[in-house]
């Protein structure tokens, strides 16, 4: 077999390409080290097993998420939330499975902490706690992954619709067994996402406006 330079960024690279075409599961060592054209045992000179390729996959999509968004300038702490978990939400919708992959992941470096220090420092500024403004952030982040989560168990890619999320059908199938109601909220349950997250992530700062804010920032 012939031997390919290895170094962390190319298999970091390897793997979320790969990510797309055979998602989470399909994705192992061996068959990264195939589309490598190396033994799968070279990998491990690297990364000891598949979650600390995952650790390094969920940093490399971290990095490329702040890239789309970088500096935010002068913005409230409602309207910095709101656009970071946009970002977050598109940056994990780029790959199959991409929530599936950041959740549970660590960061395998520290660069992340400079937007952290940006983002927190904002909520301080308009009277937050630093731990207030951590809660509310990862109140809005677990919303986030969340939803993408269930998102992309329904569509794992854009335009992409898995078997048995057909709309139609289960409205007819639900009202054929006399659940009206649930037949009813099938659109409601399982199609225009963005809409959905608009709405659910306004609402979670709503939320975090009636619990955790200081009266003067909301």
């Amino acid at each position: 077999m012939a031997t390919t330079r290895l170094d962390r960024t190319l298999v970091v690279d390897t793997a979320l390409r790969l990510l797309n075409e055979v998602g989470l599961e399909g994705l192992t060592l061996r068959r990264i080290a195939k589309e490598l054209n190396v033994q799968a045992p070279a990998l491990y000179w690297h990364f000891k097993n598949k979650q600390a390729l995952l650790d390094e996959m969920s940093t490399a999509m971290y990095r490329r998420m702040y890239e789309t968004y970088g500096d935010l300038g002068d913005v409230t702490w409602q309207e910095r939330l709101i656009e970071v978990h946009r970002a977050l939400r598109r940056a994990l919708l780029g790959y199959r499975d991409g929530a599936k992959v950041f959740s549970g992941s660590r960061f395998t470096g520290t660069d992340h902490a400079g937007p952290q220090e940006e983002h927190l420092r904002t909520f301080v500024a308009a009277g937050f706690t630093p731990s207030a403004a951590a809660r509310a952030s990862f109140i809005a982040y677990s919303f986030t992954l969340g939803f993408v989560i269930e998102e992309q168990s329904v569509e794992p890619r854009p335009g992409e619709r898995a078997p048995g999320y057909d709309v139609t059908e289960r409205e007819e199938r639900m009202a054929a067994e006399g659940y009206e109601l649930s037949a009813e909220v099938s659109a409601d349950l399982f199609q225009d996402y963005e809409a959905r997250f608009e709405e659910g992530l306004r609402t979670v700062v709503a939320g975090i406006e009636a619990t955790l804010a200081p009266a003067g920032s909301r």
